[in-house]
């Protein structure tokens, strides 16, 4: 069997879905990659790791070279919040990068996947039952490499014959790792600080409405969209997905229920409020559910929990100040 290579092995989905391939496939078949060193021993550890620049094609050479790679997972990238700041560095990121994965691909008859996301989406399109095809102009840099991305895809599918699929992800929430500069991140932090601190101070409005889903959803999704029949997918690439939606004010409430002393507050950020606003409250996932058979398993007052349980047995006493 083939080997897979994960880039962006580091960040909150690539940690998490390079254990779960090593689990899955062997820990020998599955080589973590990233730029940065991982803090994780067992992610250094357990199976091969190589450090990997995408914007250096020789870097992505030596390690085909190195290993037998079948199917690639590219998820090296600049997220949305930090994009906006940053928008050369994600451009060069987000797309020379996935240019460079996609052509050592072709070159080594490689699959590969890439995670487009709701950001892909822009103020023109429906928000309310998003379609899985229609109008795509986002506003922001992140999006725009998103949609590049997507089209790019796409093509290296029907010019070269390229095994290239993809979802859109929603706001992706995990107990695993700390948030990543993205703009639905408020999801993530919430469960900490409500742990930790017993209050929320959220950077987006109390009412505003995004898809969201539970990491183990997001990893299964991955994994079950590389395994399915080629045959069955008219699609191929940026699959909606979804599996649940809420408002800062319903995830707080969910939290409450758990943690009874736990209070949130506002204090808007204007600019990730604005990326917030530009895309869908919810999107339709048929296409996916149709042709690969996608279901989510967590709802929000599953997710909930699970995530509370999780940090607490992690977080040592005095991070919450009880002893």
């Amino acid at each position: 069997m083939k080997q897979f290579l994960v880039t962006g092995a580091v960040g909150q989905i690539g940690s998490e879905l390079t254990a779960a391939l090593r689990q899955r496939y062997g820990y020998d078949k599955v080589v973590a990659t990233d730029i940065r060193m991982p803090s994780d021993i067992e992610l250094r550890d357990a199976g091969p790791f190589e450090f990997l620049d995408v914007l250096d094609p020789n870097h992505i050479t030596r390690v085909m070279q190195m290993h037998d790679i079948g199917t690639v997972y590219h998820l090296a990238a600049i997220l949305s919040a930090i994009g906006e700041s940053r928008p050369g560095v994600a451009w060069q990121i987000n797309m020379n990068g996935l240019y460079n994965m996609l052509e050592a691909a072709r070159q080594y008859g490689c699959s590969l996947f890439f995670p487009s996301s709701i950001g892909a989406f822009g103020p023109l399109t429906p928000k309310q039952d998003t379609p899985q095809d229609t109008i795509q102009r986002p506003d922001t840099i992140y999006g725009v490499t998103k949609v590049a991305g997507e089209l790019l895809c796409d093509y290296y599918y029907k010019r070269f014959g390229l095994d290239t699929r993809g979802v859109r992800f929603p706001g992706l929430i995990s107990h695993e790792t700390e948030p990543g500069g993205g703009t639905t991140d408020y999801a993530v932090d919430i469960f900490f600080q409500a742990i930790k601190h017993k209050k929320y101070t959220c950077y987006l409005r109390e009412d505003t409405s995004l898809d969201m889903m539970y990491m183990p959803d997001a990893i299964r999704a991955m994994i079950e969209l590389m395994e399915a029949d080629a045959a069955k997918l008219k699609h191929r690439n940026a699959f909606n997905i979804a599996a649940m939606n809420f408002t800062p004010t319903m995830l707080a409430a969910e939290i409450k229920k758990l943690i009874p002393t736990f209070t949130i507050n506002y204090e808007v950020d204007s600019g990730r409020q604005a990326i917030a606003d530009s895309w869908p409250d919810y999107m339709n996932d048929s296409a996916a559910r149709e042709e690969w058979g996608w279901k989510h398993e967590y709802d929000l007052p599953r997710m909930a929990k699970d995530m509370i349980e999780n940090i607490s047995r992690n977080i040592k006493p005095e991070q919450t100040g009880t002893k």
